[in-house]
């Protein structure tokens, strides 16, 4: 049987930095993000009893060996719940760059999870699918609720799970995805998280956080979009705080990245409501709502070393189609 799931990149508003357990992928603090209806993945996988190994391909691109590697990891983890000994045929694509900081393997994941239990057949509910994505990549339980998702940090594999606050049609924001560099990041996600506990301000950051969820989960109730917008920033530039202070420091910003920060800041100054923050990677995020859209676009395309610019509405999670990539 043949599956395919087309998945969304999220942007967390409150992000994590670091694994509480890497092999469970148990995250240090719990987040809180918005899917995006631009920026995605669709995977199809197929089970077949006459396949040999496992046989992986990106549209769009390639995958590295350690990227395949990590992929097969998460199949053999569905075939040993469900029992199943075949191997399957993975094609996958995405509508965005990978491994430049904007959650592509949020998405791919997600998409991956989705798409394999419904080729063997299997049900599961959206609390089990999004802990199987997170043993895939922790931010892609994130990407399997609708819109606006809360992922909890638990204790166990069960108590860590994404569910689903508001829907993608609960507040008209605008993600403005800014690119300004497609090349893949020299350190990874997943490798710039094991040194977080070299950084004197870890312990700071992760205590803050509960107060900061409550802070935001307000702000969403009351759609305040400034309050929003100023918890968004605060928590960026307090998260890559942490990693430039970490041992060796990682920085994924480069002169393009600040240059949009600080005309963000000056924006604003100017009483254009938008605010910024970046996940791991050079790209930003400027967040806004819908009625300031053209005027953000207007300001980013004066700016200098700007390669695209993806406008992303709130998306709806991880979900099957018909129109299968093989």
């Amino acid at each position: 049987m043949k599956a395919t799931a087309i998945a969304p990149s999220n942007i967390a508003f409150i992000k994590y930095w670091g694994k509480a357990d890497e092999a469970l992928r148990l995250p240090l603090n719990g987040s809180l993000s918005m899917n995006l209806d631009a920026t995605n993945t669709v995977t199809t996988v197929e089970f077949s009893p006459v396949l040999s190994r496992d046989e992986v391909t990106l549209l769009d691109g390639d995958f590295s060996d350690k990227e395949i590697e990590r992929i097969i990891k998460s199949l053999n983890l569905i075939r040993s719940k469900t029992n199943t000994y075949s191997f399957a045929r993975i094609a996958t694509k995405n509508t965005f760059p990978k491994g430049a900081g904007a959650a592509a393997s949020a998405s791919g994941f997600a998409a991956l999870t989705v798409a394999a239990f419904a080729a063997l057949g299997i049900t599961l509910s959206e609390k089990e699918l999004t802990v199987f994505a997170r043993m895939g990549s922790g931010s892609a339980c994130r990407s399997i609720p609708d819109g606006f998702v809360e992922w909890k940090k638990g204790n166990d594999s069960d108590s860590s799970y994404a569910y689903s606050l508001h829907p993608s049609t609960y507040w008209d924001l605008r993600d403005v995805l800014v690119i300004v560099d497609y090349r893949m990041k020299k350190i990874s996600t997943t490798e710039g998280q094991t040194g977080v506990k070299t950084s004197p301000f870890w312990r700071d950051r992760v205590a803050g956080i509960p107060a900061k969820m409550a802070a935001i989960k307000a702000a969403l109730k009351a759609k305040n979009f400034r309050a929003l917008g100023r918890i968004i920033e605060e928590d960026c530039l307090n998260m890559h705080h942490v990693m430039q202070t970490q041992n060796p420091p990682v920085y994924y910003w480069n002169d393009v990245t600040k240059t949009i920060m600080d005309s963000v800041v000056g924006w604003r100054k100017q009483g254009l409501p938008v605010y910024f923050t970046i996940d791991a990677g050079p790209n930003v995020h400027l967040v806004c709502e819908a009625k300031d859209e053209a005027a953000v676009i207007e300001k980013v395309q004066t700016v200098a070393g700007v390669e695209n610019i993806i406008v992303n509405r709130p998306a709806q999670g991880t979900h099957l189609i018909q129109d299968h990539l093989f």
